[in-house]
């Protein structure tokens, strides 16, 4: 679906979201048909699009970690199919490469985390990590060690209950990870990634020195982190050939067979009203399921120390469901490193000695999460030339 659905419009697209989200038990006073989407029938009333739909959908939308627009757009569609799945609906199997994902599925994981079974991301995609969790709970249980959630398999977690409780295992062990890989840069592994690539150059503006694409613009802050991270010792790689335009999946792909301890993804935004400005970064989180805690902080570094260095507005960091923070297994930010709708931020974007001043935040933030309860220089103070000093000693 393309199209993008707003207050006002008709479809079958409106009333199949009014519809999944009555089910939801988010619109009160439904009477139309709530069965499995695939076999509704609406009325010509459920079809359109009216304001308290529209207010529903962004309640919905931000509790499930994507833009709050009111509208319905293919992610929000995707959103609601998958809320629309409960555990025992259906049979849940490891299917490479057409992954199964649905609220059922994040439930599942729910359940094997708190039975001390599965200690990576609640992100509702039933991939390999899934389905070894499974089959070790299937061992211990006495059951077919198939990696095949049915009806037995449901009948024993629910005998089980819950076992474990505290803090989330993701938190815990991202949190774990970053304490026992010491405070120096050296040896960290970080995937860069510009978000654009081959003959995709975004948007095109007028700059300080004339005509830039925001492809060049992301690509030399690219370099200016990796340039610097590199003289710090530590690994990067970009996550594409500059001549390429490989898809999200592929990328994080890229990412997880590196093995790399973080990913920075760099892009700017656009709005058609010019006075929207300002940087924002994102984290994989939502409120329906688990949160990178590691993603959250670093983000939240990022941010205060652009910020500190330059003039851009601060946006603040937040928590996104986005297909290249969901499929990562590392923590993941991503930097929205200002507006090429905003003349001002145009201006600082084009700057080269901005972008530097970006790069110097960026990779000092990384060392502030790796420094921990050690970490005492004032925000926006700490030098790369203090950073290198530190690095060698």
């Amino acid at each position: 679906m393309t199209r993008i659905f707003r207050v006002g419009d008709r479809s079958p697209r409106v009333a199949e979201a009014r519809s999944t989200l009555a089910r939801l038990g988010l619109v009160p006073g439904f009477e139309g048909d709530v069965t499995d989407w695939k076999s509704q029938k609406y009325d010509e009333s459920d079809m359109l699009f009216d304001l308290e739909l529209s207010n529903v959908l962004k309640a919905f939308q931000q509790s499930r970690g994507t833009v709050p627009s009111g509208n319905i757009d293919e992610i929000t569609l995707r959103e609601l199919r998958q809320a629309s799945y409960q555990l025992g609906a259906r049979v849940l199997s490891y299917q490479p490469g057409s992954e199964l994902v649905g609220d059922d599925v994040s439930q599942l994981q729910n359940q094997l985390q708190e039975l001390g079974f599965y200690s990576h991301r609640i992100e509702g995609h039933f991939g390999q990590f899934t389905h070894e969790a499974l089959m070790n709970f299937q061992l211990n249980s006495g059951l077919q060690d198939d990696g095949i959630c049915g009806p037995d398999t449901i009948r024993a977690l629910k005998l089980l209950g819950r076992r474990i409780t505290g803090g989330s295992p993701l938190a815990i062990r991202e949190r774990e990870h970053v304490r026992s890989a010491g405070p120096m840069l050296a040896g960290k592994r970080v995937v860069i990634d510009p978000a654009f690539g081959g003959e995709n150059k975004g948007r095109t503006v007028n700059g300080l020195h004339g005509e830039i694409t925001e492809e060049e613009i992301v690509w030399d802050l690219a370099s200016r982190i990796e340039g610097r991270m590199i003289a710090a010792g530590m690994e990067c790689i970009i996550s594409r050939p500059r001549m390429d335009d490989p898809s999200t999946k592929t990328r994080a792909e890229i990412a997880n067979a590196f093995g790399a301890d973080l990913m920075l993804c760099l892009q700017c935004d656009f709005y058609p009203n010019d006075n929207a400005s300002g940087v924002a970064s994102f984290y994989f989180g939502s409120e329906f399921g688990d949160s990178s805690l590691t993603g959250e902080t670093l983000s939240g570094y990022i941010q205060r120390e652009i910020v500190a260095r330059t003039s851009f507005q601060n946006c603040g960091n937040h928590g996104r469901t986005w297909e290249l923070l969901r499929l990562t297994q590392m923590p993941t930010v991503e930097l929205v490193a200002g507006y090429l709708s905003n003349p001002g931020d145009i201006s600082r974007l084009t700057d080269p000695s901005v972008r530097d001043a970006m790069a110097e935040a960026v990779v000092v933030a990384v060392k502030r999460l790796y420094l921990l309860d050690r970490d005492d220089q004032p925000t926006g103070t700490y030098k790369f030339s203090e950073l290198l000093q530190a690095e060698q000693r």
